[in-house]
């Protein structure tokens, strides 16, 4: 969450900066007189404490002097005072608890580098890698490839779970499998520390890393229990070290995580819907980083490169771009998005034997964020640079390395055959142990 003190001292910059990410953030104007009567109900309960305490001193000196009278005059005050003490320290907890949550209801800052806009519209390209795939033949879609070769059974998942469900089968379920371990390999060799974590949170978890209370309805509840099934492994990974004093020495601490995540996607249409790219369970391999407050947008740079990486030992073509602030997430102050060319999202025409796009459609892969402290301030996740010197919060990064089911349907569209087989990655070839799925 953003820093009260600052917010205050710098409310209408604060106000201006976060209402260009769509919104209205004038409610923040409450937050100084909520903070000015905190400080008024603490300064009173506290002048009642210390009376309280020069009181029960003079009580036993008079009870010493045998003036009885005296002193029980002095219990009924105490006794007063006891309970307007009480009833002050009541009233600032609903205070504090009134700034607690309009602080967690506040997003990140945008930082001053990226495009103002209302959507993604205005995100800013800033990087294309390879060429958009030309084929011999009419491209089909990632869907209609695997029900033809048997190996995604769409149907029969919408029996067992519902819609938006897919069950992967034979060479695809194997190349989900493979594609994870690969970029799992690359990451590890590039020096992350690989985490298995729990899929399941509690509620401190969730409200930690930001997607709690205002994502509640896109996530999953169970019951009994207080548990949420996590929307990414971001949630486990960079509740790890919550409430926890870390060395400066010990930073950066760079993890990579493979997990299953589950969304509700409320309210998704269109040409998403179809086949794998959106779904209400998939796979990821998140890369998450915690690391000097100094060194976070160099951090950044690194861990969308590593990302990148791995696209381009795919041979995928893909562009990355700088997110607007209208698009930018909750909890992130810079973001930048990777996005894959999937050719199911483009259109094609037939030039001199060739099919070439028409348009130049991407779509996203993977989104890196520089979150600064927010996260780290919601979870109370601090280091200190010395033994001696004062505490400061950890700076937390977070990005996709990669969305294992879109790099799936990536791998499917881009090396298709015109035969119906698919052509396996040279990289993917020894997690695969075939050149051709069939």
């Amino acid at each position: 969450m953003l820093d009260v003190k600052y917010v205050i001292d710098n409310l209408e910059e604060v106000i201006q900066r976060l209402n260009t990410r769509t919104g209205d953030y004038s409610y923040l104007r409450e937050l100084p007189k909520l903070d000015e009567k905190r400080k008024d109900l603490i300064m009173k309960g506290d002048a009642l404490k210390s009376e309280r305490n020069t009181q029960s001193k003079e009580i036993g000196k008079l009870k010493a002097n045998h003036k009885d009278a005296e002193a029980k005059s002095l219990m009924d005050k105490i006794s007063f005072d006891k309970d307007e003490i009480a009833r002050l320290d009541t009233e600032k907890n609903k205070v504090d608890e009134e700034i607690h949550q309009m602080m967690l209801k506040t997003p990140n800052l945008p930082d001053k580098s990226i495009p103002i806009g209302l959507d993604d519209t205005y995100n800013r390209p800033e990087k294309f890698w390879g060429d958009p795939t030309v084929f011999k033949f009419k491209p089909a879609a990632h869907w209609d490839i695997g029900t033809k070769l048997g190996y995604f059974d769409f149907d029969r998942a919408a029996k067992v779970s519902g819609t938006r469900f897919t069950f992967y089968l034979g060479a695809f379920a194997h190349l989900e499998r493979a594609l994870a371990a690969f970029m799992l390999d690359t990451h590890v060799k590039a020096g992350f520390t690989e985490v298995l974590p729990p899929y399941m949170v509690n509620t401190d978890s969730l409200t930690g890393s930001g997607q709690l209370p205002k994502f509640a309805d896109q996530a999953y509840n169970t019951t009994p229990g207080d548990y949420w099934m996590i929307p990414t492994a971001e949630v486990p990974v960079t509740n790890y070290y919550r409430d926890e004093i870390l060395r400066g020495e010990d930073l950066p601490k760079w993890f990579c995580a493979y997990s299953s995540c589950f969304r509700a996607e409320a309210g998704a249409a269109g040409r998403d819907t179809r086949g794998i790219i959106r779904q209400h369970q998939f796979q990821k391999v998140e890369l998450v980083k915690l690391c000097l407050p100094e060194k976070s947008f160099d951090e950044l740079e690194s861990l969308t490169r590593e990302a990148e990486k791995i696209l381009e030992l795919l041979k995928l073509p893909y562009r990355r771009v700088c997110l607007s602030t209208g698009d930018l997430g909750f909890s992130a102050t810079k973001c930048y998005d990777l996005e894959v060319w999937l050719p199911s999202y483009n259109d094609y025409e037939e030039k001199d034997g060739l099919w070439v796009p028409k348009t130049k459609n991407y779509k996203e892969i993977s989104s890196c964020s520089n979150d600064l402290d927010y996260q780290a301030r919601r979870m109370n996740i601090r280091f200190k640079r010395t033994k001696d010197s004062k505490t400061e919060f950890c700076h937390m990064l977070n990005g996709s390395g990669l969305a294992v089911g879109r790099t799936v349907a990536a791998v499917i569209e881009n090396y298709q055959n015109e035969d119906g087989t698919i052509t396996v990655p040279e990289v993917l070839k020894p997690y695969m142990g075939m050149d051709i799925i069939k």
